[in-house]
């Protein structure tokens, strides 16, 4: 298992590291900022051993002259380093914010490519925590990495180099110290990386939990069950706080290590150094230039220390970025897939059969079924017979696991999903508004509609009377979620939505089952102005909305067990006449 860490980061830095490509001369500028950075630091310490040199072995030389050329150096050197440092920290951290918008972007369009299927089963919650915290420590690790490893490689080198020029033993004493302070600290790195990696899990966790809550509210207050969501939520809250101890703990450990490797740097140089200065194996000068440059390599190494929780929440970050992009959407457009255009409406299921992944069970089963362009077509039954999941192949939300279903002749699976769904409209039982105004979440059906468009619409939905007398009319804030309208006036505003887009295909399903009488009233006179002309399928378990219906189609786990117009159906007097009978009793 260890082998396979270093293999593991390697592998996503190498999925990382295509996105600086974009910026190339900015981190070029900001290394060479760094590189600038690091030979002030380096400059002083040699400056100093000039100064101890002199001091001690011919303090005539040491003149006002010297000094203030030193000192005029190392202020022009350290107005360099100023102008360097700006740079690093305003333009290489923009740089590190636009790679983690450039992430962003590619996680959001990834998520948007992902099938009804992966969204059974994920938490939004979880999703969010990916997009915004791993993210954020993405945009400091993408900054902060090079400049780090970059500085400190040029610090170690140039420190050994230069302290070798001056005792080659005390370097080699010095620098054999690093090794084995490594070796302890990979340790402690990659327990940190699987601290982390649990901590972004469970905080994850902890926001789909709230968000859940805080999206029920309503229901949670109706019953009363405040109490029960505050205990839910401080056991998520306990949980990832011993996570979050278990990970300090280990920090604390990691840098307490560190501590301790730089006093023993430290008393290695006091010491040895000692004795060295005793015997006459150094200067004065190199003594003083070997605890200032110890320094700044403990400085260095400490940089790194301190860098490597960053480095190590970044990794994790980059991880989980890289779980959900390597998640392969399982509806794709095929290869060759063509737009579907000028559409007639006509639709064709062949020995059509489908089961979700985790139930063997087909839902349908060797399902065939013509429809005619322009028709209209009413699903009934009970709960289980697969009419919601028979419009949710329609559009490929779901893919078929056998058969074929084809519009105007062409098989749905060689036509561009995009093309497909643009053709096809659907008004659901739970209507979702988008958080802004009426006029943005209408306009979603064609956002260059004009406000003529937006009004006829709004008319042909029997919505704009309501709107009009709205404060803001059309610019009126409708709430998250459409909160703040009647179940009557979302679904209306759902189907204006739907007539703006204008598609040749119509899904209603159960579109007036949650309305009260007289918003059922309004909302099924639009529907019938919205099907008028479209090839239609209607869900319904309020059977006197379909009476009109050109067929209607009763499935069971069976199949189609019948199929005829309204009358047809009654005088035949099977399951149908015993639905529409028990729907009249109740």
């Amino acid at each position: 298992m260890k082998s396979q860490k270093p293999k593991q980061n390697t592998k996503l830095l190498k999925r990382f590291l295509p996105y600086y490509k974009k910026y190339k001369k900015t981190l070029v500028l900001d290394l060479l900022c760094a590189a600038l950075t690091t030979v002030c630091e380096l400059i002083l310490p040699l400056i100093a051993r000039q100064i101890t040199g002199y001091a001690t072995e011919n303090i005539a030389a040491l003149t006002t002259r010297l000094i203030l050329t030193w000192a005029t150096f190392y202020i022009v050197l350290r107005i360099i380093d100023t102008l360097a440092n700006y740079y690093m920290a305003s333009v290489g951290h923009i740089m590190g914010a636009k790679i983690e918008s450039d992430m962003r972007h590619d996680f959001f369009y990834h998520l948007q490519k992902l099938s009804f299927t992966y969204y059974d089963k994920a938490k939004v919650g979880t999703l969010m925590s990916r997009i915004t915290n791993d993210l954020f420590d993405i945009t400091e690790f993408s900054h902060h990495c090079p400049e780090e490893f970059f500085i400190a490689g040029i610090k170690i080198v140039a420190s050994f180099i230069i302290l070798c020029t001056m005792n080659v033993p005390l370097t080699l004493i010095v620098f054999a110290v690093i090794p084995i302070m490594v070796l302890v600290l990979a340790k402690y790195q990659r327990r940190m990386k699987e601290g982390f990696r649990d901590s972004r899990t469970q905080i994850g966790e902890l926001n789909s939990q709230v968000e859940d809550s805080l999206l029920g509210i309503r229901v949670v207050k109706s019953f009363a069950k405040e109490d029960y969501e505050q205990k839910k939520f401080d056991k998520g809250n306990l949980t990832f706080l011993s996570v979050k101890e278990r990970v300090y703990k280990i920090m604390g450990a990691f840098q307490s290590c560190t501590r301790l490797f730089d006093g023993i740097m430290y008393i290695i140089v006091v010491a040895v150094g000692a004795f060295f200065l005793k015997d006459g194996y150094i200067t004065a000068g190199d003594y003083v230039a070997y605890l200032l440059f110890v320094t700044t390599l403990m400085t260095s190494v400490r940089r790194i220390v301190e860098f490597s929780e960053q480095f190590q929440r970044g990794m994790t970050g980059i991880e989980r970025f890289s779980e959900i992009l390597d998640i392969e959407p399982d509806i794709k457009d095929n290869k060759n897939a063509s737009e579907l255009k000028n559409v007639k409406g006509e639709i064709e299921l062949k020995n059509v059969s489908f089961h979700y992944n985790e139930d063997k069970r087909d839902v349908i089963s060797g399902l065939n079924l013509s429809v005619n362009a322009g028709e209209s077509i009413a699903l009934v039954g009970p709960s289980g017979g697969g009419k919601t999941t028979l419009c949710s192949l329609l559009p490929r939300f779901y893919d078929i696991t056998e058969g074929e279903i084809t519009i105007d002749g062409t098989d749905i699976k060689s036509i561009t999903l995009k093309s497909l769904r643009e053709n096809i409209g659907m008004v659901a039982q739970d209507v979702y508004l988008f958080s802004g105004s009426i006029r943005e979440n209408i306009t979603y059906g064609n956002p260059d509609a004009t406000d003529e468009e937006i009004i006829a619409a709004a008319k042909l939905a029997g919505a704009d009377e309501f709107i009009s007398e709205l404060p803001d009319g059309y610019d009126s804030y409708v709430g998250e979620r459409g909160i703040m309208l009647s179940g009557g006036q979302k679904q209306r505003i759902s189907i204006a939505r739907v007539f703006l887009k204008n598609p040749p295909i119509l899904i209603l399903d159960e579109a007036t089952s949650a309305l009260d009488n007289e918003s059922e009233r309004l909302v099924q006179q639009s529907l019938e102005r919205l099907a008028k002309g479209r090839t239609t399928f209607t869900i319904a378990h309020r059977l006197t909305t379909i009476k009109n219906a050109d067929r209607i189609l009763v499935l069971t786990e069976n199949g189609i067990e019948e199929s005829g117009s309204h009358k047809e159906l009654l005088q035949k007097g099977g399951l149908y006449s015993e639905l529409y009978k028990l729907y009249s009793a109740e």
